[in-house]
């Protein structure tokens, strides 16, 4: 079945990378719209409070599904090898052991989740106010949290073949039900918060079995054979390392933020209220050029797979020039409009709310420059087998991030103003880290590298 599906090894560079990247693209800014449906009607039609319950709900369950997500992403690279060297055998071995897996970690989290909710609110700080809705809604959206990691689990598979259209395709079908569920649920119905999880969960339901069954009965492929379903030792090991360390990387990231979100709680409503739309709103700026990271990636794990060293060499020219060029328009758009993009998430008449995301905006969205060079990063060492170069990179922003912004925060002259300058420092102190291993530890092995 060739229906979307990219050759990443041959042909032109420039023209491959980009028509792979943009259905991930458009998918994860999609994606985005499963929250972000949430976080703009809850606003509108619920008021300020269920917007910061909404709002301080989001980081814990990036936190929480970014361990398989980073679990997925670790095994993508390794299917990507194979596929680039022809081993469809051992790739096949490879997907029962991924599925084996992220299963049973994805099994174990969905119970923690569910056992720890209430200590893990009063953790983050949640204000009394609405800790009771947080509860309600993190409660559904975690009893559906098996749709999402099957859904992911068959879209980085697909892509890691050079296939990103029929996973956007599914999920354009769920993104269009949830903003139809939402607007029935909390409108008509008037389920509050609890039918904005509703519709998220059932619209991710539709998604993912639609991608499973499409996915076995046209790609036969990836179909498993009985004698592929063994648990292989060599081929376990090799699925776990990886993705062990992709795993833990999207936790280290998305823990990292998750405490940043526990410090904005402590400066009460408007802030976690301005905190929600920004970050909403930031996530849909930067992720084309995470996005590109991820195509960038497949496309150097492919033909380091097929022993392409010259291109892969060319590839990461190309893909600088792309990234700087869209972070440096990105970041001028949001500069400029970022006023109006905080109104339509918020009503005029919080202006608090409105200045405070308009500050968050303009100090962060002024470096976009800096997290585009580092998903490049992250990228190629997952993709030539040093996933644990990525899980360096990402502790050294987290943590930066997270120590610089309780320092700074706790200086009363700065305030919460600090949590922003210490993202775009954090960002730019692990390029400088990336870049240098690159140029002299790594470059000159690349010719002795083989999937």
């Amino acid at each position: 079945m060739n229906f979307g599906k990219e050759d990443l090894i041959n042909g032109n560079i420039t023209g491959a990378m980009l028509r792979f990247a943009f259905p991930l693209m458009l998918g994860n800014l999609l994606q985005q719209c499963y929250n972000i449906a949430d976080t703009l009607i809850v606003g509108r039609v619920l008021g300020a409070d269920a917007l910061a319950a909404v709002g301080s709900s989001y980081a814990l369950i990036v936190f929480v599904t970014s361990v398989f997500i980073g679990l997925c992403m670790g095994c993508s690279a390794v299917f990507s090898m194979q596929y680039g060297s022809n081993d469809f055998k051992e790739m096949r071995r490879s997907i029962f052991s991924s599925i084996v897996l992220v299963g049973g970690v994805t099994l174990f989290l969905n119970v923690c989740s569910l056992v720890f909710l209430s200590p893990i609110i009063r953790i983050l700080q949640t204000p009394p106010e609405v800790e009771r809705m947080v509860h309600d809604y993190l409660l559904i959206i975690f009893l559906g949290m098996i749709p999402v990691c099957v859904y992911n689990f068959y879209a980085f598979l697909l892509r890691a073949v050079g296939n990103s259209v029929v996973p956007l395709v599914f999920l354009i079908v769920s993104v269009v039900l949830n903003i139809v569920l939402d607007v029935l649920m909390m409108v008509t119905l008037d389920m509050g918060v609890e039918g904005a999880a509703l519709a998220t969960v059932i619209s991710q339901i539709v998604g993912s079995l639609g991608l499973c069954l499409y996915t076995y009965k046209h790609f036969p492929e990836l179909r498993l054979k009985r004698t592929d379903c063994i648990v292989n030792r060599q081929s376990l090991a090799k699925i776990t390392s990886y993705s062990f360390l992709t795993g833990v990387q999207q936790s280290v990231m998305n823990f990292g933020i998750l405490m940043v979100q526990g410090l904005v709680n402590s400066f009460g409503t408007a802030v976690m209220a301005a905190f929600a739309a920004a970050v909403k709103i930031d996530s849909f700026a930067y992720m084309p050029v995470q996005d590109f990271g991820n195509a960038f990636s497949t496309f150097i794990a492919q033909n380091f797979g097929a022993g392409r060293v010259e291109r892969i060499r060319r590839g990461i020219r190309i893909a600088v020039c792309i990234t700087t060029a869209f972070s440096i328009f990105v970041s001028f758009l949001v500069f400029l409009l970022s006023p109006w993009l905080m109104a339509f998430f918020v009503s005029p008449e919080e202006t608090d709310i409105i200045n405070i995301g308009v500050e968050y905006l303009r100090i962060e969205g002024s470096f976009y420059v800096g997290i585009g060079y580092l998903f490049l990063l992250y990228g190629y060492y997952r993709a030539v087998a040093l996933p644990s170069m990525s899980v360096v990179l990402t502790v050294v922003s987290l943590g930066t991030r997270v120590a610089l912004a309780y320092f700074l925060a706790s200086v009363p002259a700065i305030g919460y103003t600090g949590i922003w300058w210490s993202v775009p420092i954090g960002w730019a102190l692990a390029d400088i880290i990336g870049v240098w291993f690159y140029q002299s530890k790594h470059k000159k092995r690349l010719m002795t590298y083989r999937a």
